[in-house]
């Protein structure tokens, strides 16, 4: 791997001349805050369940086995906890000088949000917003979590409640995908970082950047991404905690 200290000068230099950044953060931004990401060594896609992860998370799962949906959601997604990183920080200090114009993220877990960072649109939505399928009533992530039946229910209405996350077989919000697309077409820099680009159609939103620097940052030192001007083998956090606003 490269020296962590020559990369953060290369990222930093972009980053000084330029005017309208965006960044498009996958599961390994959030790895640094204690949360598994999907498909390394570590990740919930290799580990052993009863039923393989990439169904447990589907639409039609969560229909026809909702009771199994929740053990496995509550207990590895649904992470309330977690701390933000040196990347959820610097980018706020980013958004707040005016530089950022944007944060696209495939992750679910509202790290972003919670930094402080205001431009943020979530591709996948967020463990944090929940919805009776019923009446449509909104609840927060605690109440999932601590619903005393394991199948969370609406306490207005009886209905069951679904996380407002999009599932496998679900579509992309359409105007989500567009605010996504234009954030991406009309910024100068382009971070991506923590994705292995491999989930489509999230990961083919990099192909609509039209600005003159795209940056690939994954801990991975396989990862690539063949549209990338300047590519950094680094832990995300490890490398933003040296970066300069």
């Amino acid at each position: 791997m490269a020296n962590i200290n020559e990369d953060a000068k290369k990222v930093q230099a972009i980053i000084n001349k330029s005017k309208r950044i965006v960044f498009f953060s996958g599961a390994g931004v959030s790895v640094e805050s204690g949360i598994p990401d999907f498909r390394s060594t570590n990740g919930l896609y290799n580990q052993e369940y009863k039923y393989p992860p990439e169904m447990i998370i589907s639409h039609s799962f969560f229909v026809s086995n909702t009771e199994e949906f929740y053990r496995f959601y509550k207990k590895k997604m649904l992470i309330l906890d977690a701390k933000c990183n040196p990347c959820h920080l610097y980018l706020k200090k980013l958004e707040d000088k005016g530089k950022l114009r944007g944060i696209v993220t495939q992750n679910i877990d509202g790290l972003h949000s919670k930094a402080g960072n205001k431009l943020v649109i979530e591709l996948h939505g967020s463990i944090h917003r929940n919805y009776c399928q019923n009446c449509m009533k909104l609840f927060d992530g605690n109440y999932i979590l601590h619903s005393k039946d394991l199948i969370p229910h609406c306490d207005k209405c009886g209905g069951i409640i679904k996380p407002d996350v999009v599932l496998y077989e679900e579509p992309l919000n359409p105007n989500v995908m567009n605010s996504s697309l234009v954030a991406i077409r009309e910024a100068d820099t382009l971070i991506v970082a923590g994705t292995s680009l491999v989930v489509y159609p999230a990961a083919g939103f990099v192909s609509y950047f039209q600005g003159d620097n795209l940056v690939y940052i994954d801990v991975n030192e396989k990862a690539r991404c063949d549209l990338a001007t300047l590519t950094i083998h680094q832990k995300v956090g490890e490398l933003f905690s040296l970066l300069e606003v």
